[in-house]
């Protein structure tokens, strides 16, 4: 069986006796369960103790006006319905009720029709508005839990981007152990210079995928040129140089990365034009690759080779200083410069425990 709705309460205020029993009698002929207060201190009373859907008060009573009770109900039972009722007098005091929340006012002496059709469509009113309410509540929720699955989503993708990234400088790192460890190092070191340039986040997220990324082309070039411990022929030399361009065309086909694929291809440029495959001079450079150029001299001066030990960093500060305007840009160099040999010791201890836990995920895989 369908659920009958409740009848609508309807809270009577007037300090008239027999206005009470007028209204009372008539709203309940049509439908309505009706409640009186003489004053605007007993329907206070009540309105603590009843819920009502609808409230019918004299402006001007004794004690607690029309006016008072209209605003501790607007505050207490924001869906009620309140209609005013005031003398002709009084009309410009009912439209300003109305402003401060009244559905309605009515002017005495009373149309009971005009009263009653009134009432319903003050309640009518306020249903609309409460199932308004609730909508903008579901569709609240449904955007926070769509916002929290997307958000999740995308925090999905960014550890599929991690892991794919980790993939790819593992497989170099498997071609050639000699360089293992090297490219999350300059990563690390592209970093902590692009953060002191003071690089946005997309554009530190970037640098760090080009650095990571650098060699990538390099899973291309024979392992006899590759791992060749003597020096390389020109014509080998000509093969390994290709390898810019080849891990372009590779990394630019990922769309997640294809906006490091600049770095990709512009790692080996110098800032004096003599760098390849473009020959790019100065600020034609990506920023992301000027810094990139700097780290990698850096560590390739400070970590060991099979065919030469490190050099302390000191002596690769110094070498960096010198070539700023030549291979370097200067005011990557001047920055780099800026940061103490503390800094580079903790970046270079903790791109050591990320390399070591790239090996262990590997020897378990």
């Amino acid at each position: 069986m369908a659920k009958t709705a409740p009848k609508p309460r309807v809270l009577i205020v007037d300090d008239e006796v027999a206005v009470l029993e007028l209204l009372r009698e008539r709203l309940r002929l049509e439908g309505f369960v009706c409640a009186a207060a003489r004053s605007g201190d007993e329907a206070v009373q009540l309105i603590d103790r009843h819920r009502f859907d609808a409230v019918i008060s004299d402006l001007r009573m004794p004690g607690l006006s029309g006016m008072a009770l209209l605003e501790r109900v607007v505050k207490q039972l924001p869906h009620c319905a309140f209609l005013m009722v005031t003398g002709e007098s009084d009309v410009r005091i009912g439209i300003q009720a109305m402003q401060e929340g009244a559905a309605d006012y009515l002017v005495k002496p009373f149309q009971l029709d005009a009263v009653v059709h009134s009432v319903r469509r003050a309640l009518e009113k306020k249903r609309l508005e409460a199932e308004l309410e609730r909508y903008r509540a579901r569709l609240e929720e449904m955007v926070e839990e769509r916002t929290r699955q997307l958000q999740q989503a995308l925090q999905e993708i960014e550890d599929t981007y991690a892991s794919t990234l980790e993939a790819l400088a593992a497989a170099l790192d498997l071609r050639d152990s000699d360089t293992a460890g090297h490219s999350i190092r300059v990563t690390e070191y592209s970093l902590e210079i692009a953060k002191a340039m003071g690089c946005s986040e997309e554009e530190l997220k970037q640098i760090g995928r080009g650095a990571a990324l650098h060699d990538i082309g390099k899973i291309g070039i024979p392992d006899g040129i590759l791992l060749k411990k003597d020096k390389l022929t020109p014509q080998e030399r000509a093969v390994m140089e290709t390898h810019a361009r080849v891990g372009y065309e590779l990394v630019s086909r990922i769309a997640f990365l294809a906006p490091a694929a600049e770095i990709v291809l512009t790692h080996q440029e110098r800032y004096d034009g003599t760098g390849y495959p473009q020959g790019l001079r100065g600020e034609e450079i990506p920023l992301g690759a000027r810094i990139f150029a700097v780290v990698d001299t850096l560590d390739a001066m400070t970590s060991d080779r099979p065919y030469r030990r490190a050099v302390p960093f000191h002596v690769a500060r110094e070498e960096i200083a010198r070539q700023a305007g030549k291979q370097f840009d200067p005011e990557v160099v001047r920055v780099f410069l800026s940061l103490p040999e503390q800094v580079w010791d903790k970046v270079r201890k903790r791109a050591a425990r990320a390399a070591d836990a790239r090996g262990r995920t590997a020897i378990v895989a």
